[in-house]
């Protein structure tokens, strides 16, 4: 566990709460060992039930051109897909359709927040849009695609 977190609930071990720093009081899930490595990346449910995300820009983001890598954005953006779907999943989902559109650069330093919005969501599937911007300047745009899986028992190794 991160050492400025907390485990909020038995439900989602998973998910832990700053306790500390800008982020204090925000969300993030820590069992994805890539978001682990590349973020931290960070969400918050506002009072109206909305959610944001948002990650500062560190040197271990940027590209060889000093901008935010545009893997970095869509990593970022596919973990904005599964925080903004928060009221609408109660196990596991994957994504399976990701579209962006990249619209303008960060740098390091920068805060770079996420919204969105359940366009729809059936019965297995949930369709999501979301945007990525830094002090109000358009970042990045995307959709994507949440279906939601039943787990399935662990595969063993050399079985």
């Amino acid at each position: 566990m991160h050492e400025l977190t907390k485990v909020p609930s038995t439900r989602r071990p998973d998910l832990h709460v700053a306790t500390e720093g800008e982020f204090r009081g925000w969300r993030t899930w820590i069992r994805d060992s890539f978001e682990s490595h590349i973020g931290p990346f960070w969400h918050k449910i506002e009072d109206d039930g909305s959610v944001r995300c948002a990650f500062r820009v560190e040197k271990k983001h940027l590209n060889g051109s000093g901008n935010v890598h545009g893997g970095c954005f869509m990593a970022f953006a596919d973990y904005c897909l599964f925080a903004i779907a928060t009221h609408e999943l109660d196990g596991p989902a994957v994504t399976t359709n990701f579209a962006c559109d990249f619209l303008d650069a960060a740098r390091e330093g920068q805060l770079v927040e996420c919204t969105g919005e359940v366009s729809r969501a059936g019965g297995s599937l949930i369709f999501l849009r979301g945007k990525l911007a830094s002090a109000g300047r358009p970042l990045f745009t995307f959709s994507g695609t949440i279906k939601r899986v039943k787990r399935k028992p662990a595969l063993q190794a050399n079985a």
